[in-house]
């Protein structure tokens, strides 16, 4: 029975090889025109990609030059921050310098000691705005842009400090001065009884 089997399968196998219907039917025909039409696509992605690529690098680098002007911009409104806060210190201490030296209720021995406290606050917005410049145009500091951008903001900090120094100062001989004015007034007036 087994080599029954075996004649039927062997024959079986042979009319399928010699009639050319088995699994392989022939060699495949291609249409040249599809498969020029399929070389100029795949030419024609390729120059797309290559298209997409130098896109995006030129994004990439657009990216990174705005980076670096927005960097300089914040730089530059730090640094402008700090000079507005510096003219204001400058005008302050002009106006309110002057109005307390010259206020008649301000001792000899005060004028010196108001003097100093505002001329020291100046001194060192003067100094700060010397180190910015030096941080700002000399490279022999060797600061990372981010290590720039830390100095100018405690330096701009402190502006803000002493601005608020300064009028909390000027406030106080303000006060004083009108104290002593009303205390002038108070010891002076005419008693009618």
């Amino acid at each position: 029975m087994k080599i029954r089997i075996k004649k039927a399968v062997i024959v079986t196998a042979f009319l399928f090889i010699a009639s050319g219907h088995g699994i392989a039917q022939g060699m495949p025909v291609y249409d040249n025109v599809n498969f020029i039409s399929f070389a100029k696509q795949l030419l024609e992605a390729g120059k797309q990609t290559s298209n997409i690529i130098k896109t995006v690098n030129f994004l990439k680098k657009q990216k990174e030059n705005i980076e670096k002007v927005s960097v300089a911009i914040e730089k530059l409104k730090a640094v402008q921050e700090l000079i507005r806060n510096n003219e204001h210190l400058y005008h302050m201490v002009r106006g309110d310098l002057r109005d307390i030296l010259n206020s008649p209720y301000i001792r000899g021995d005060e004028v010196a000691r108001v003097s100093n406290s505002f001329n020291t606050i100046l001194d060192q917005a003067t100094e700060d705005l010397e180190f910015i410049n030096e941080i700002l145009s000399s490279d022999h500091l060797k600061l990372t842009d981010g290590e720039r951008m830390r100095a100018i903001r405690v330096h701009q900090q402190k502006s803000k400090e002493m601005v608020t120094e300064i009028e909390r100062k000027a406030q106080r001989y303000h006060d004083i001065i009108a104290f002593r004015e009303m205390q002038d007034k108070i010891n002076n007036r005419e008693t009618n009884y």
